[in-house]
C-alpha cells in the first residue's frame, strides 16, 4: 500500500510544486491549466490521461471551455502520497 506524505515531504511541497496548492478542507493538491481555446485544453487532457493510465494514478479533474482544474490524492492512501507527487511533475513537464 502507498503511504502517505510524512511532514518532512509535505514541507517541501511549495519548492518542489510551486504552481500546486492544497486544497482546502482535502488532502490533495490542485493547479488550474489555462489554453487558448476549448482545443488545446482538451489535447492537454488527452496527453495527461496516457502519462495517468501509464502510472495507474487517475487525477480528479474538469474542464471548462479554455481550463483545466486537476486535482491528485491518493484514496488508497486517504491523502497525499509520492504518487501525487511524481504525476504532479510530469504534468507539469507535459505542460511546459
Amino acid at each position: 500500500m502507498v503511504e502517505r506524505l510524512d511532514a518532512a515531504s509535505r514541507a517541501r511541497l511549495a519548492e518542489t510544486l510551486p504552481e500546486w496548492r492544497m486544497v482546502e478542507g482535502r488532502d490533495a493538491i490542485r493547479r488550474e491549466f489555462r489554453f487558448r481555446d476549448f482545443s488545446e485544453a482538451w489535447g492537454f487532457m488527452a496527453r495527461v490521461a496516457l502519462l495517468a493510465e501509464r502510472q495507474d494514478h487517475h487525477p480528479e479533474w474538469r474542464n471548462v471551455w479554455n481550463r483545466v482544474e486537476i486535482v491528485l490524492t491518493t484514496h488508497d492512501a486517504g491523502g497525499l502520497s509520492r504518487r501525487d507527487v511524481e504525476l504532479a511533475r510530469a504534468i507539469d513537464a507535459l505542460a511546459g
